[in-house]
């Protein structure tokens, strides 16, 4: 691809064999990936069923351009898994997702030897075109919505192909962001933190990256889809939901309204487990959960420690939380 969003003859008729359009009327570069490791691009269609497909085409940066050659780039190996995880997920797992947890439908998957193609339903077409930088209570209910579902249909799952456990910030990823953590006993409890999350009897997928602009919404945004599956893997809820309210809220509304909008989780939460029939002891669940989240907030707040000195989520309400964790260990 380009950088004009045009895509080469052999994405285009692969494009229109998924789709039994009969030409590409247009593309748009809607977003590059991260480091250079190529585009997402929405193709608009002409003579088939959908107006238009979003293509995420990823190629791996020359290594000839690379310092020290990918073998030993970490950051490199990561984002390589999260795009074999990305391509599992929505081969094995995707088709497991109710309308209460939308997420795109795949229309063609292809793995090369430095690529991966990845052809998909463009929410945008499907009446998910809402994006937000603030959310209204709408909004928050609408991705609490989703997560609730998604966690539900999850629930005990073995999260093969996909990461062991799920979240770009899972300790074991990142031992960089670890070594030069400057703050010794939040360091010093690193692991600790990890292995309460990764001890908890009740697991499930989690979306790993759950932030704002990763959910579409629906007009009035009463609905909610969700994007970008690269980091999903097993996992205690509460990391999705912690790192979804710390996306959104600043540290005065997070201190107002996170009792609230987890009270709404686990009411939600319930009422989707009851729908899957499986059989668990919720109130165990939500005991365990409820004493994870600030223990799931801590352990991004590690992370981001250690990643960006000084990022905004680095506030008082984050502090706190970490100061009860470190306390109760």
């Amino acid at each position: 691809m380009s950088g004009s969003g045009q895509i080469a003859a052999d994405l285009e008729s692969l494009v229109l064999q998924a789709t039994g359009a009969s030409t590409i009327s247009a593309t748009e570069v809607v977003q590059s990936l991260w480091s250079g490791y190529g585009q997402i691009v929405r193709c608009f269609l002409e003579g088939g069923e959908q107006p238009s497909v979003i293509v995420k085409h990823v190629r791996w940066p020359d290594e000839r351009d690379h310092p020290r050659g990918w073998n030993s780039d970490l950051s490199h190996q990561r984002k390589l898994k999260s795009y074999q995880v990305e391509t599992a997920w929505y081969e094995g797992y995707a088709p497991e997702c109710s309308d209460k947890c939308r997420v795109p439908q795949r229309l063609v998957l292809e793995t090369r030897d430095d690529e991966v193609i990845m052809v998909m339903e463009d929410l945008d077409a499907s009446g998910f075109a809402g994006r937000r930088h603030f959310v209204t209570q709408a909004e928050l209910d609408a991705c609490l919505v989703w997560l609730a579902n998604f966690h539900a249909t999850f629930m005990g799952a073995q999260p093969d192909g996909l990461w062991p456990t799920g979240t770009y910030w899972h300790l074991e990823t990142r031992p960089d962001e670890l070594a030069v953590l400057d703050d010794g006993p939040l360091k010093a409890a690193a692991a600790a933190i990890d292995q309460r999350l990764r001890s908890s009897p009740f697991q499930t997928f989690v979306h790993g990256d759950a932030k704002l602009a990763n959910f579409c919404f629906s007009a009035g945004g009463t609905q909610a889809a969700a994007v970008d599956f690269q980091y999903v893997g097993g996992g205690c809820g509460m990391k999705d939901v912690a790192y979804f309210i710390s996306s959104c809220l600043d540290e005065d509304e997070s201190e107002a309204q996170a009792p609230e909008l987890l009270d709404r989780y686990f009411a939600l939460l319930e009422a989707a487990l009851e729908r899957t029939g499986k059989a668990l002891d919720f109130a165990a669940l939500e005991d365990d959960w409820r004493a994870l989240y600030p223990v799931a907030w801590t352990d991004f707040y590690r992370f981001l420690q250690g990643w960006s000195p000084g990022h905004w989520k680095l506030h008082r309400y984050s502090e706190r939380l970490a100061n009860e964790v470190l306390e109760g260990l």
